[in-house]
């Protein structure tokens, strides 16, 4: 449970900020559209919230990790971006609250759906890292350079699973402060991205440069 940090714990958090946020908007949309997509959302981070956790204790120890100003500046990112996807939040820019898409069945579901895709893939690709997994940058003792799975056409699928269940948990919200939630947390993953790129090209040389050259970044990429 020691290597259990800060982010987990925001994770968790923004879990039950979508609870309160769906709580209520059950109220305006369950006649019109039924609650279905908006359990079906919920249930989907509470599945990675509570497989992030558990799999969150059994990881191997760090040998090399990143300073502490870079994890403080993500989390700040974070938090704004969990600020911005709780409709309870006061804002001062009113136009985070229009709506870039109407409240409709076909938007709610599809956002459901890709919530839950997002949420399957992230899980798969932590299972596929396994013990090597830190919500921190670091390089843990015993590290190895994992190429199977989604990592045989993606570095970063871990962070590629997450954005598209936000960006499908935004498209039901359907209001631009989701968006801008969405890209917040984008900046985030790319900048954590590229630290974790840094230690892995210092660790293992030659052959991270190779696996940059067949994987993308966050989207796959084929021969």
């Amino acid at each position: 449970m020691s290597y259990i940090d800060f982010e987990i714990l925001l994770h968790v958090h923004f879990v039950f900020n979508l609870y309160w946020l769906f709580w209520r908007f059950s109220f305006d949309w369950t006649a019109l559209l039924g609650s279905g997509p908006l359990y079906l959302i919920y249930g989907s981070w509470v599945l990675f919230a509570v497989y992030w956790f558990i799999s969150a204790i059994n990881t191997k120890r760090p040998a090399k990790i990143e300073n502490s100003g870079e994890r403080l500046g993500r989390a700040i990112l974070m938090i704004i971006a969990f600020i911005l996807l709780n409709r309870s939040a006061s804002l001062p820019f009113k136009w985070l609250n229009r709506e870039f898409v109407s409240e409709a069945l076909w938007s709610v579901w599809l956002g459901a759906a890709l919530t839950l895709a997002g949420v399957l893939f992230a899980i798969w690709a932590r299972r596929t890292i396994g013990r090597n997994w830190s919500a921190q940058v670091q390089i843990k003792e015993g590290h190895r350079l994992i190429r199977s799975g989604p990592y045989a056409r993606i570095r970063h699928p871990i962070y590629t699973g997450i954005l598209l269940a936000v960006a499908g948990t935004a498209l039901a919200i359907g209001e631009y402060r989701a968006l801008v939630a969405l890209a917040i947390m984008w900046i985030g993953f790319a900048r954590k991205a590229k630290q974790e790129e840094s230690f892995l090209a210092s660790q293992f040389g030659a052959a991270f440069e190779e696996h940059r050259r067949h994987t993308g970044f966050f989207l796959p990429r084929f021969p």
